[in-house]
């Protein structure tokens, strides 16, 4: 499925969405990033996991987006047990070097098991099914008191990136303050396992069929950054999330332009070569 090559919509203003007042001066300069779109199948169709990020967040405070976060540098350790396609093969479908594409899929099992409670790891025979063991090992994650390579190392666990699928490459716009250049991995929750809400990030989070998460958006009773809703848009073609998973899709490096009209914020989305 490719993206469109030109897309327009308008979405209301809100304080998670940041213009810089001296926009036209020069662009902050983004941090790379990785997002999860976790997917589970459900009796009317694929359902996605969502968080309603807390409100006073520096970054899309108050607003409803897949798990994901920061690479941190240590998410480029090569020590770390790894399954599935390797760094190169990642590199070349988010055109960057091997030590980034190492890094940012650690960022997505990282944060995926920071923000949900998710782990993608295991033997390279069988997925962890029982995260119980793995609580405390979680909050030191997110405290940033032990690095991915580390835990995964001293509970004796491989990295399977075999369970992710590259889906997406978005910049955040020039025009706000703080910046992410993100791409975007597609996963389906392992069996056994359950994503929760134990994250200090969020405030409330669930599973939502794609449809129903727009018409909260459309509806005003959540507020979707334009990556999230063009993406609901289109997982919600799929009707499992194995077909979703297994779509080709065209990595495009999309940068949105924001551009204030009244009382809403106009999204004008072109892919980059920037």
């Amino acid at each position: 499925m490719d993206r469109p090559r030109e897309f327009v919509f308008d979405i209301p203003s809100h304080p998670g969405i940041g213009i810089r007042d001296n926009a036209d001066g020069p662009p902050v300069q983004p941090r790379d990033a990785a997002t999860v779109i976790l997917l589970r199948d459900a009796a009317d169709g694929p359902e996605v996991f969502l968080q309603h990020r807390v409100r006073g967040m520096a970054f899309a405070g108050g607003m409803t987006v897949f798990p994901g976060g920061g690479v941190d540098p240590r998410d480029a350790d090569a020590s770390v047990a790894w399954a599935g396609p390797p760094p190169s093969w990642w590199a070349e479908r988010f055109t960057c070097d091997e030590g980034l594409a190492r890094a940012l899929v650690c960022a997505a099992v990282r944060e995926t098991f920071e923000e949900s409670g998710v782990l993608l790891a295991g033997t390279e025979d069988a997925v962890v099914a029982d995260v119980a063991p793995y609580r405390e090992a979680r909050k030191a994650l997110e405290s940033k008191e032990i690095s991915l390579a580390g835990f995964l190392a001293d509970a004796g666990l491989t990295l399977r990136a075999d369970l992710l699928r590259p889906y997406a490459h978005w910049v955040t716009p020039r025009e706000e303050p703080r910046r992410y250049d993100t791409r975007f991995f597609a996963a389906q929750l392992p069996p056994g396992q359950r994503a929760d809400g134990a994250t200090s990030e969020a405030d409330a989070v669930g599973w939502q069929r794609p449809a129903d998460a727009i018409a909260d958006a459309r509806e005003g009773r959540r507020t979707l950054m334009p990556p999230t809703w063009l993406t609901l848009t289109e997982l919600g073609e799929f009707v499992t999330a194995g077909a979703a998973l297994a779509q080709p899709r065209e990595i495009v490096k999309t940068m949105p332009t924001l551009v204030r009209d009244g009382e809403n914020i106009r999204v004008i989305l072109d892919p980059t070569e920037d």
